[in-house]
């Protein structure tokens, strides 16, 4: 099993992350990662729709993506780890995982705006911190052909 691309992005599997993002990494799995989601019937059958023709999928839960990727569940498969939060993709880091883009997360209450299309909380500058100080590349693209700035650019821009 290779993981061939991990990426944050609160609406998981949309238009770009389907077409564009899945073709760009050459991935022939798609792994979304959220424990409300695998509870949630209408989620569920909602990235049923939008996964793309031809592609697997798996709907998991933190801990069980855990195991399934570190028991070699998907071996035979190119993998695109999808969650949608900063917390569950740093839970999944030790699988390992050493890169990850952030791409879409939307305004909360207490978020700060880095760019257009990705605002975070106090809480999940400080997990990027300490994900990027263990070495861990972290990149903030809404779009594979934008550049791969790494994500302590725009949170220096804002603090």
């Amino acid at each position: 099993m290779t993981i061939v691309a991990a990426r944050v992005d609160e609406r998981m599997i949309h238009g770009q992350v389907a077409m564009v993002w899945t073709n760009t990494v050459g991935a022939n799995r798609l792994m979304v990662v959220n424990d409300a989601v695998v509870r949630d019937d209408m989620a569920i059958q909602g990235l049923k729709i939008a996964r793309p023709a031809g592609k697997k999928l798996a709907i998991s839960s933190v801990a069980k993506a855990i195991e399934n990727l570190q028991n070699g569940k998907f071996a035979a498969d190119q993998v695109f780890v999808i969650t949608r939060n900063i917390p569950d993709m740093a839970k999944l880091i030790d699988v390992p995982i050493t890169s990850f883009n952030v791409g879409n997360l939307s305004e909360k209450p207490g978020s700060k705006k880095i760019k257009p299309s990705v605002a975070l909380t106090a809480d999940d500058i400080a997990m990027i911190r300490r994900l990027l100080k263990q070495g861990i590349t972290i990149t903030a693209q809404m779009v594979p052909n934008e550049s791969k700035t790494s994500i302590a650019t725009f949170i220096d821009k804002v603090e």
